[in-house]
């Protein structure tokens, strides 16, 4: 099980460049803003960096938009999926084509605010963690203005993920690591949207730094979570447990079923 280190927010580091994937599907009205914020918040932090959108062949504006940015001389460029879909593949796209050694995944919809980068890069950067999330569930952390259900879905997918790693925060879609780290992975699932819990299994990551953030709200957009894609996690799940812990397979299968039942009178 790999430890967690606890971290208010961190200096930021002044070497080092990073590279930042963005997955994004139908998320035209998000990238000028997004793109812009970061840089500003590198700038700060005295951090050079690029960022790198893979777009899963939306159509609805991004590449224009990518290219209005670069004239501007942004450091950002835009990769256009035609065969291939979802979040967790696209973020591994991005990281194969990245330039840097420190890699970050952070949201297209800006409920990931740019201004933790510094914070959650500093761990990696200084070699004080070889995998840093941008936490909701550690001091400092919250989350904005979410329905019951979508409370009660985010505690119990992090409950069922409680053995595999002890970050609070095993779901959270935004964090940082090594290109040294990431070579590490093995069998991978690129299937579904957890991509940074199953980097932390897979990666065999024991230092983990969780750096405290709010969960903003959606500016653009709709949500691309859907009911499948929580199906996709129990599957992400079992995977796992059956490589790493398949002594709690059987106790996994029962948690998820009654979460299910419970989930399903909720909504219905």
């Amino acid at each position: 099980m790999s430890s967690v280190a606890k971290r208010g927010p961190a200096e930021a580091p002044t070497k080092g460049a990073i590279s930042i994937i963005v997955p994004a599907w139908n998320e035209c009205l998000n990238i000028t803003p997004l793109t812009k914020e970061i840089f500003a918040q590198l700038k700060l932090a005295k951090i050079e960096g690029e960022v790198i959108i893979v777009d899963d062949n939306s159509r609805d504006g991004s590449v224009e938009r990518v290219a209005e940015l670069q004239k501007a001389g942004y450091n950002v460029r835009i990769i256009v999926r035609t065969t291939e879909r979802g979040l967790s593949s696209a973020v591994l796209r991005g990281f194969e084509d990245a330039k840097n050694d420190v890699l970050v995944c952070m949201d297209a919809d800006l409920q990931h605010d740019p201004k933790y980068l510094p914070s959650l890069v500093a761990p990696v950067v200084s070699g004080a963690a070889d995998f840093s999330v941008g936490s909701r569930n550690v001091d400092g952390g919250e989350v904005l203005d979410w329905p019951l259900h979508r409370r009660f879905i985010s505690w119990t997918a992090t409950q069922l993920a409680r053995p595999l790693t002890s970050c609070t925060d095993p779901m959270s879609g935004f964090f940082a690591l090594r290109r040294t780290t990431l070579a590490r992975k093995r069998n991978v699932n690129a299937m579904g949207f957890k991509i940074g819990l199953e980097l932390q299994v897979r990666c065999g990551c024991r230092s983990i730094a969780e750096v405290p953030i709010v969960f903003r709200d959606r500016e653009q957009g709709e949500s691309k979570l859907t009911m499948k894609q929580n199906i996709y996690y129990l599957l992400q799940l079992l995977q796992l447990y059956a490589d790493a812990k398949p002594q709690y397979l059987v106790g996994l299968a029962a948690l998820a079923l009654t979460a299910l039942y419970v989930l399903f009178k909720i909504l219905f």
